[in-house]
């Protein structure tokens, strides 16, 4: 498996984590869901990352479990906007440096403000995407905390 951005950076500040690899059509997104059902895992902790842009044009990114949605109205009072919305697809690279589906909250372009949904912390380790469709990383998500400046919070929908 070549590494990934994602991998290196936890490498390098010496954190514990698994990758895990899932069969895939080259560079066609696979849902989550799925993603949890190939590797075998409980989808509960199986996360995906989202990337969304605020009223006042900044941009955020959530971590949420692969069943749940995002609660945009929770998530835009965490981080003190008016409101926010998902990104388009065809900006996400530019953004993070990550494509559809091989988004990872580990190593975008910029470090952007991140909360991970809450549920994680009922997990001894998470799963979330390895920085490129086809990998997934597994760690405890409190070492997360060592590498990006986030959040636990609840922001899934009720």
């Amino acid at each position: 498996m070549d590494k990934t951005n994602a991998m290196r950076i936890l490498q390098q500040k010496k954190i514990n984590f698994n990758t895990y690899e899932y069969p895939h059509e080259e560079g066609v997104c696979v849902d989550g869901q799925t993603v949890a059902r190939l590797l075998h895992q409980n989808p509960k902790q199986v996360f995906k990352t989202l990337v969304l842009v605020s009223n006042t044009k900044q941009y955020y990114v959530c971590v949420v479990p692969v069943l749940d949605e995002l609660d945009l109205k929770k998530a835009a009072k965490e981080f003190k906007v008016k409101s926010l919305e998902m990104v388009m697809v065809k900006d996400l690279l530019a953004i993070t440096g990550y494509v559809r589906g091989g988004c990872s909250p580990i190593g975008m372009k910029k470090a952007y403000p991140t909360i991970v949904d809450i549920t994680a912390l009922s997990y001894d380790k998470i799963i979330f995407s390895g920085g490129k469709i086809g990998v997934q990383i597994e760690m405890n998500p409190n070492d997360l905390n060592k590498i990006i400046r986030l959040d636990f919070k609840d922001i899934r929908r009720d």
